[in-house]
């Protein structure tokens, strides 16, 4: 039976839908402390689909046979996530201009943090489970 290459992903899966149910459910306390959840939710996306792609980079060189194409898959996906996310942040503060939701984008910015961890922990994993490695 072929196993799903996406299993070990499943903590980040979790952490998505609790965040994002949380910025939903949460919207009225957060919006009292001046924070805009659909910042939140729209960064939150991103950040999994960013974690997501990273992740497809380095799977895919686990099974390499050059040693080389793990590194190259780390450092491709680190500029990867660091175009796309600063890209993101640019559009948004220059289409919001003066109402830049600060709060909103420091929680972003640790949000990557998590996701980065969740991305690093679940590769560690693979590597101690595959041989030769």
């Amino acid at each position: 039976m072929r196993e799903n290459k996406f299993k070990p992903l499943v903590p980040v899966l979790l952490i998505f839908i609790i965040l994002n149910a949380f910025f939903i459910a949460g919207k009225t306390m957060l919006g009292r402390w001046g924070i805009n959840h659909e910042v939140l939710i729209v960064g939150n996306l991103l950040l999994a689909l960013v974690t997501f792609v990273s992740y497809s980079l380095l799977q895919r060189s686990l099974g390499s046979a050059n040693p080389h194409s793990f590194m190259r898959a780390i450092y491709g996906g680190f500029i990867i996530k660091f175009i796309l996310i600063a890209a993101a942040a640019f559009i948004y503060i220059m289409a919001t201009r003066e109402k830049v939701n600060k709060p909103a984008i420091a929680i972003c910015m640790f949000l990557y943090l998590v996701y980065t961890f969740l991305e690093v922990s679940v590769l560690t994993r693979m590597l101690k489970e595959k041989k030769n490695a």
